[in-house]
């Protein structure tokens, strides 16, 4: 192919374009948490509710390992000093 002549894609390799569905998805998982979408909106059909869902998840490790981490900074208040249960 024409792609692969210029060194755009590996050789056999051919890619098929993004689906509209996941494009709009992957968009409105960038801008809105889900959960404003579920509110907002009083029908949405449930394969385009699985692919908003699936683009919410972070992709990279980075990502995943930062949210997965989550710690608010805030000590455990049932904790006295020394680790000890007050």
């Amino acid at each position: 192919t024409a792609a692969a002549a210029l060194g755009l894609l590996p050789l056999g390799k051919t890619q098929s374009p993004e689906s509209l569905l996941d494009i709009a998805a992957r968009k409105v998982a960038e801008k809105w948490p889900f959960q404003r979408v579920e509110e907002r909106f009083e029908r949405i059909p449930e394969p385009v509710q699985r692919r908003i869902v699936y683009w919410s998840f972070p992709r990279s490790e980075r990502e995943i390992c930062m949210y997965s981490s989550f710690n608010t900074g805030a000590e455990d208040p049932a904790a006295g000093p020394g680790g000890a249960a007050a």
